[in-house]
């Protein structure tokens, strides 16, 4: 290869590198061309494109755009899915992973993600994860569910309250007005035992009448 393509192959290397996010870096050593043809195939629909690069060029580029966390994963034959913005990381994981359990000879060395170094064994877990609309959604869920319990809580007296208020407007609404009725006397006070006359008095009063009828009578004659 001249030298002017060697510094053209770093720098579209070099672009990549600082366009690409995330990154998965694999052993591709033993693979037919259909076999690489059809990886290739399958990270495309995930969003990656798949490359084999020599690892001289790809250090110099790695270090032109300052992706050293990339040096530790080139060593032996190497092949790089590079992921777009807007590229499924987890399938791009899982194609790589049903590869390497096909074909039993692609190695899953690591990857680097936003500058991070992921071991072969972390790229295996993102394989495993469910897919990308999968997990949006049950991250979604994880994030609304605790909004809505306190939205509950907040609401939750207003509700109440207003539940009240309808209640009692509602319960006055439907009372009839008090008529306006001439009120009663009121009962009168019973009389003392002691104030009523009895019959002893009505009798000592007649017996005096009748005394002073006999001394007036006396007088006169």
């Amino acid at each position: 290869m001249k030298k002017e393509d060697k510094e053209q192959v770093v720098a579209d290397l070099a672009e990549r590198l600082r366009t690409s996010e995330t990154l998965l870096v694999a052993d591709y050593r033993g693979l037919t061309m259909p076999q690489i043809d059809a990886l290739r195939s399958r990270l495309i629909e995930s969003g990656a494109r798949f490359t084999v690069v020599k690892n001289t060029l790809t250090r110099r580029a790695a270090e032109a755009a300052g992706a050293d966390a990339l040096l530790t994963l080139l060593e032996g034959p190497s092949a790089i899915a590079f992921l777009e913005a807007d590229g499924d990381m987890v399938a791009a994981a899982k194609a790589l992973a049903d590869s390497a359990r096909e074909t039993r000879v692609l190695a899953i060395r690591g990857g680097v993600m936003q500058g991070r170094v992921l071991t072969g064994e972390e790229v295996q877990s993102l394989a495993s994860l469910p897919p990308l609309d999968v997990l949006r959604g049950q991250v979604l869920a994880a994030i609304i569910a605790p909004l809505t319990a306190i939205v509950g809580l907040v609401n939750a007296p207003l509700q109440n309250l207003y539940g009240l208020l309808d209640a009692r407007i509602e319960q006055l609404g439907g009372e009839e007005p008090a008529s306006e009725e001439t009120p009663e006397p009121a009962p009168e006070e019973p009389t003392a035992a002691g104030d009523e006359p009895t019959q002893a008095d009505a009798t000592a009063s007649a017996t005096e009448e009748s005394t002073d009828k006999q001394d007036k009578q006396e007088e006169t004659e």
